[in-house]
Parts: structure tokens; sequence; C-alpha cells
């Protein structure tokens, strides 16, 4: 570390560039917006708000080396912590590195945010003095062992949980008397607190049970085979699951709630139609979105239908929809499962606002984080993710609070990025941020070109199909279970639900030939035949509409069936009826009702009707705000504006009285008054009058409140209220 500066300003402002780097890198937030000169950077960086920001980020180790030297000093921390003295300077180097410390005549000290934010270090009590009672920790031991049973188990249960405790009760109030009495609480108004002094005294002088080494990694006993090809086996499951979701709300898109999201039913129908269960159909369609596939279309009635970016997504090979999917994943902000949880105002709904989550982005990355840093092959459980996320976000994740390890170990593994309990070469590819594709097609099977057809109307894929013979079947069949092979069964809807997208039956006939290496079985034959020959006898066209059919017994059925009424079918000839309705609503009114039409063009030639399909508009990706990082050459740029700033600022300063006052936001302003309101200490500010003219003067804070600052400012203190937004900087006199 650097010599010993007057300040916390002196100290950033004796910094090398590189040290300056560090600094930006590990707090990105001080460089947005730039700061003017580098007093602006210590101020900013001395402000709550960025010392708590940058205190979330720091690793428990961390923490307690900063709580260490906030209860006594750096001196002290090795034994608080229990720690070696090599161990504990190097993490306090780190944290000089990102400004949490700086060195001052009498040693390192914390910067002067930190005991605002951290106001119970490693949950000590406030000291004796803040307190107001003598410094009893000599005695502590000794009164503790004359308690009485009662007396002692509740201090047992304070001291390293919480300094502050509420007694109720004639008994309880017997104890806080006793306690009170050993000198060991100090009565408050309501409540009773340990001074900070016999807490530690009672700890035996230590901070925390353990000590600053984070959790031990699970060995190498066992070794996860196999898990490349399990996690492509679940990558492919994961573009099946996604690819019917989205073609069903191509044909019958759901409505979108008042409030937002799908509704309880429909997320029901899904799980259904996908054979899951409703936590990962809920998975399923969180990640559809979060792909932009699916989307609120706007309408004045809105529903859920496929995006513009679909298409395209389904033209690619499996392997680069699959990294499409998981790059989504990895930077989505919502939490698919809390989707069915219940809150105040009601069930969360999937797609709905209350399924985001601001932390998650932050939370899956870092449990992923925690899976790359364990030997490759090695499975890891549940248990240490969670104390690896409590180790490395403390304040975040204090005791009792859920980390989502599982679920997003859940999800990760419905996925594919990770494959039995261990991150796969696509999952690993992509927490370093390279090419997840590559890695997952390498690990997937190649598509095959053939099928297995059966006599009891059944087709086996012995693997994934090539991308024409996947949709053949997917038109033809339905699919009846998944696994290692896929089965497919033929049925008379299937095969009808091909001939009406416009495929022949002697074309789906010959598809199917090719693709099986034994003839296509007799049943399977006679099924196309007989649902090809009862279809297409119904035709209609775009007059109105009108329907034609050689056979009048059919047009006859169809105009006597109460079910049709509503289309008001009406003969004008022995082989014509008419309608007034839309032919897409006769067509699919007529399709429920078993009469098998099909479309035909004014030339009577057979049309698809519907090919035009609706797409929602495909949503902007909003990413959750995040000030994660900053590039290497915006740093270099707030580096030269700093020094820029540093040297104009000086020059200003050589011909005015009084220190040099660096140009703050308002933020830092506000803060910085507030400091000097709370330590009656006096500060240079300048500052605009009604004119627009700057000004300097030397301006003792006495209230900041509403936006304004009262104070007094010259030899006879007059009083003077400034507005925050007229006062350009503030410096320590």
């Amino acid at each position: 570390m650097p010599r010993s500066a007057r300040s916390f300003a002196d100290d950033l402002r004796a910094r090398s560039d590189d040290q300056l780097r560090t600094l930006l890198r590990a707090r990105p937030d001080l460089t947005r917006p730039a700061p003017a000169d580098l007093t602006a950077l210590a101020a900013r960086a001395s402000t709550v708000a960025s010392v708590r920001r940058a205190l979330d980020q720091l690793s428990a180790g961390h923490l307690r080396v900063l709580e260490a030297v906030l209860v006594k000093d750096v001196d002290a921390a090795p034994e608080l912590l229990g720690a070696s003295k090599r161990h504990v300077q190097s993490i306090c180097r780190d944290l000089w590195d990102q400004a949490l410390l700086w060195r001052s005549p009498e040693g390192c000290r914390p910067a002067r945010a930190v005991a605002d934010v951290l106001t119970a270090p490693a949950r000590l009590g406030p000291t004796s003095r803040e307190l107001g009672v003598p410094d009893l920790s000599e005695k502590a031991l000794t009164a503790y062992e004359s308690l009485t049973g009662a007396a002692k188990s509740a201090i047992d249960r304070l001291r390293w949980e919480h300094p502050r405790a509420s007694f109720d009760g004639p008994a309880a109030a017997d104890v806080l008397s006793e306690l009170v009495a050993a000198g060991l609480l100090v009565r408050t108004d309501d409540d009773g607190v340990i001074p900070r002094e016999v807490g530690l005294a009672l700890r035996g002088g230590r901070l925390y049970r353990d000590g600053i080494e984070p959790p031990v990694p699970p060995d190498g006993g066992q070794v996860a085979k196999d898990a490349d090809a399990d996690s492509a086996r679940a990558a492919l499951d994961i573009l099946w699951h996604v690819e019917s979701v989205v073609r069903q709300w191509d044909s019958a898109p759901p409505r979108v709630l008042r409030s937002g999201g799908l509704s309880v039913r429909d997320h029901r129908t899904v799980a259904t139609s996908l054979g899951v269960e409703l936590g990962l159909a809920a998975f399923v369609t969180e990640l559809a979105y979060a792909a932009s596939l699916i989307a609120n279309d706007g309408d004045f009635e809105p529903s859920w239908l496929p995006t513009a970016a679909y298409d395209e997504w389904a033209d690619r090979d499996p392997a680069d929809r699959w990294a499409a999917l998981a790059t989504a994943w990895w930077a989505s902000g919502r939490a698919a499962f809390l989707a069915g949880a219940g809150t105040t105002q009601g069930t969360i709904n999937v797609l709905g606002p209350d399924a985001a989550w601001p932390l998650m982005r932050g939370r899956r990355q870092d449990v992923l984080h925690a899976l790359r840093d364990v030997d490759p092959d090695v499975p890891v459980a549940v248990d240490y993710v969670d104390a690896v996320l409590r180790w490395r976000r403390p304040l975040r994740l204090p005791a009792g609070a859920p980390t989502h390890a599982a679920d997003v170990l859940r999800e990760a593994a419905w996925l594919g990025i990770t494959g039995r309990d261990v991150l796969s070469t696509a999952g690993r590819a992509l927490v370093d941020g390279a090419d997840p594709a590559e890695a997952m097609r390498s690990a997937m099977p190649a598509p095959v070109d053939h099928l297995l057809l059966q006599a009891d109307l059944t087709a086996v894929a012995p693997g994934p199909l090539t991308a024409d013979l996947d949709a053949l079947m997917r038109e033809s069949a339905e699919v009846e279970s998944r696994g290692g092979a896929t089965v497919y069964r033929f049925t008379d809807a299937s095969i009808r639900r091909a001939l009406d997208g416009g495929r022949p039956a002697g074309e789906l006939l010959e598809r199917l030939t090719v693709a099986s290496p034994t003839p296509v079985p007799q049943p399977l034959e006679y099924l196309i035949s007989d649902v090809a020959r009862r279809h297409g006898q119904t035709r209609v066209g775009t007059a109105g509409c009108y329907l034609r059919n050689d056979d009048v017994a059919t047009l006859d059925a169809m105009t006597n069936d109460r079910y049709l009424a509503a289309l008001q079918l009406r003969r004008i000839a022995p082989t014509v009826v008419v309608s007034p309705a839309h032919p897409a609503t006769v067509l699919e009114m007529l399709r429920q009702h078993g009469y098998s039409p099909i479309a035909e063009g004014q030339d009577g030639h057979v049309v698809r009707v519907g090919d035009d399909r609706r797409r929602a508009p495909v949503p902007r990706t909003a990413q959750p705000p995040t000030l994660d990082s900053v590039s290497d050459g915006a740093i270099d740029q707030v580096i030269g504006h700093l020094r820029r700033g540093e040297i104009a600022a000086g020059t200003r300063s050589a011909r005015s009285s009084g220190p040099r006052i660096p140009s703050t936001d308002p933020t830092v302003t506000l803060a910085l008054l507030q400091e000097a309101a709370a330590d009656r200490a006096a500060v240079w500010i300048g500052f605009s009058d009604v004119h627009g003219e700057l000004h300097r003067t030397l301006f003792h804070p006495r209230q900041v409140d509403g936006g304004r600052v009262t104070g007094t400012v010259g030899e006879r203190d007059e009083t003077r209220t400034f507005s925050i937004h007229r006062i350009s900087g503030v410096a320590s006199e």
C-alpha cells in the first residue's frame, strides 16, 4: 500500500493510473457519470449508496476483515478472526484497491460511509461509550459464570446472533434485570442491548465462530459420467417443449390477462398438452418469452402469439436454437419458479409482471459460477451451492434468506446447461462467455432420416429426426412418448391435420415410404387412404362464402345440423350451399363437427386458409438494470478526464482563496452536506446566484431537508438557505 495520506481524498489522489483502473473495475458505478476530478471521485466513493453497493459485492472473508477493522483496527484483525496476518493483509490490500479502506496517519481506516452501512459489525452492539455506560468487559466472563440458568441461556442465544432483544413478561423481565445487574446488558426504552466490548469478551475475543476461509468444495471421489450426453438429451427435450407450446399458441392463442400474464387455466393446459408438471410448463413458457419467441400482440383483446423471431429461430439447426434459449435464460431477469406462488395480491401468473425478479440474473450467474469453480465432472450438491452463495453474498443472503439455488439448478438441468449435477461442456462455455452452440453441437446425436413404422399405427424415431422428417411427423402424427427414442401414433385427426395443411395423401405415403426401411404397414396405408377419401369432399369458397359437394346427402346433413345453425347455411343449388360467415370460420366449424372440408380459390384449385398467420411484434429485450462492469476503454477515458479535471481544478485553486471546489453531482452534494451538518463542520461550497454567476463561500450547514440546506456564512454567521441544485460543488475546509 502507499504511504499514509491526510484524508480519503488525498489517498485517491496519490493513486497511479493502474490503481485507479483497479478501483473503477471493482466499483463501476463510480464511472457513471464521469466525475469532474479526483476530489469529486473521492466524494462519490464515500457516499452511502456507492459504499453499500460495493459492500454487497464483498465475500464473507473480505466483509469480516472490514468488520474487524471497524471494531478495533487492522493490527487486531488477525486475532479477532483467528487468521494469519499475511492473509488479513492480502484482504486489506483488496479492500484498499476498492477504496473501502484508506491509509491514514494513524493506520488503515475504513471509508467514512462504511460505518453508516455496517451499523452492527459482526452482529455486535454499540460501544459502551455510545451507550453511556462504563466498560465492564474485563468482568464479563466472571459475571457470566454467576448467572442463573435462565439468564445464561438468554445470553447464550444473543451473544453470537444479535446484540439486542426484547424481554416481555414477568419472567423475562426478571432475566433482564439480572443481566443488567451483572453488567452484561444495558437497559434501553423497550429492550436490552449487549455493549460491544462485553459481547466480544463473551465470544472469547473472536468475531465469528469460524474463520475467513470459504466453503470447501467437494472432492473428486465421485465422477459424473456422460454428463454431456445427458445435457444433450435435456436440450432436445426443451427444444421440443418450446416448439410444441409455440405451435399450439399459433393455432389457438391464449388471452392475456387484464393484469398481464397467462391465466391459471391456460397454464394447466400447457402442462397437460406437454405431459409435464406445472413447474416445467411455467419454465418452458417463460423461456420462450425470454427468447422473444412469444409476445403480447397488443391487440384490442390481446393474446399471446408467436413473433417473427420464432419463424427465424425455427429455421436454424438444433444447436443454434438451443444456444439462443440458453443465452436468453442466462440474461433474463424473470423467475419462472415463482409462478403459482401466492402473495397478498393473489397468485403469481406465468408471464405476469410479478414473475420478474431483478436479482434473478445475478443469482443465476452466482449459482453457475459456483459450479464452474469446482473440478469438472465432480457432482455438486445443493447444500454446497447454498453455502457458497451465502459466503460470496453475505449481505444479500443473511441467515434464513432463501438462496433459490435448488430452483436455479433445476432449471439448468431442464435446459441442459448441467447434466448429472455437473456443468456440461456447453454450460461451461455459456458461463465463460464462449459460444455454447459449438459445444452443444458436438454433444448432440446426429439426426436420423428414417423411421420404424409399426403395424399398430405407431412409428419409432430412434433419435432426433432431420428437420424435414420432423416437420412431417409433427403434421401427420401425435407424440405418444419421448426418451432415447420417440414414439409417434397416427390417428384420423393427425392424418386429417396433414391433409388440411395442404399435403396430398400421395405425397404423405411417398414420404413415409422413403423414410421407412421396411414397407409401409397395411393398416397405416388403409388409414391414410380412408381419411383422404373423405377429405375434401366439401369445398369452401370466398363468395361470402359458398360450399359445394357432389354428395347431396352430405349437404343435406350440413343444412339440417343444428350445431351449424350459426353459419346460416342456405342451399342455392342441389350441390351448392352458401353462408354469410367468413370462409375460415366455416372451415373451422365444419372440421370441428367432422365434415373434413378443404378451401378452394376462385379457379377451383385447393388453397390453404390461414397461411398469412398473425404474428406479435418482437418485444425489446428488457435486461435488468446493471452496473456490473465497464469496458477498459471507458475506464481509460474516465481516468483521462479525471487527470484533466485535476489540473484544471489546481489552476482555479491557485487563483482563489480556500481549497479547490470540485464539481459534484446533486447526490454527492447532498451526502457531503448531510455529513457536514451531522459533524457541525464547515465546508467550502460553490454556488450560482439568481443571475447565474458563480461564487464560493465558507458555509456551516445546520439542516438539510427538502432539497434545501440551511446554515451560516461569513464572520457574522449570517443565516442562508441554498437550493441543492444551485450548489455546483462541495469541498472540506
